[in-house]
């Protein structure tokens, strides 16, 4: 008896939006269907997150000469290649529905994936000073990271564990220190002992970090013009 045919897909390049890395992408397939239905059942930020990896994981080419390491992906990176691998796997087009708030009108609109593009804020960077001589570097939150964060833990609680995790380095006038060569209370007491100043300026990073941007523009039936601004994966197909 002879094997059944293999099922042959199209291959499509897309760009890593943090390291601007060239890759292959195939479509979602039935399989990863069944993973983002068995994420979505879940609930959690866990699980969708975790859904979100392995689709994408299993989704990007491999070969002798590129490993591809999912947990190296910056939060926003994994948003992106997932939108891009679901315009070409299920439909370009989203469909959304708004309900505005001023005249209670249900207002529909449909949303290019192809369009989707990343917004960086000219002001962002990642280096903090906290006075002449000392100051850090801070990198982004990874796939991994999000993936571990507890559902019950409070806004301000996640909060302190990005900053914790996504201080890079520290240096003054004489050296660069590597945060993961020190221990977790080494790094909280130099946290606890920042300025005021300084600690804001790191919640500016998360901030102002690249995200998904899309703008909606309509006018209300009271006339009155509207923006809506889509910045996250769930805006994109839970806007209500």
């Amino acid at each position: 008896m002879s094997n059944l045919p293999k099922i042959k897909y199209p291959l499509f390049d897309e760009t890593i939006p943090s390291t601007k890395e060239a890759i292959k992408f195939r479509p979602f397939l039935v399989k990863e269907e069944k993973i983002l239905l068995i994420a979505q059942s879940g609930g959690s930020r866990k699980d969708l997150v975790n859904g979100l990896k392995q689709v994408v994981n299993n989704c990007v080419v491999q070969t002798q000469k590129y490993k591809f390491d999912i947990n190296a992906l910056t939060t926003f990176d994994l948003e992106y290649l997932f939108l891009k691998i679901r315009a070409k796997s299920v439909d370009n087009v989203v469909k959304l529905k708004y309900i505005d708030h001023e005249d209670e009108k249900e207002y529909a609109f449909e949303i290019n994936l192809d369009e989707i593009i990343m917004h960086t804020n000219p002001d962002h960077t990642n280096k903090i000073k906290i006075n002449d001589e000392l100051g850090i570097i801070m990198c982004y939150p990874n796939a991994e990271l999000v993936a571990k964060f507890d559902e019950g833990l409070s806004d301000i609680e996640i909060s302190n564990l990005m900053i914790a995790n996504c201080i890079e380095k520290i240096y003054d006038a004489e050296d660069v220190y590597l945060v993961k060569e020190y221990s977790k209370e080494e790094l909280d007491e130099f946290i606890d002992s920042m300025p005021s100043e300084a600690y804001r300026n790191i919640q500016t990073f998360f901030e102002t970090m690249p995200k998904l941007y899309h703008k909606i523009t309509y006018t209300n039936t009271k006339g009155t013009a509207r923006e809506i601004a889509l910045t996250t994966l769930d805006d994109f197909f839970t806007l209500g």
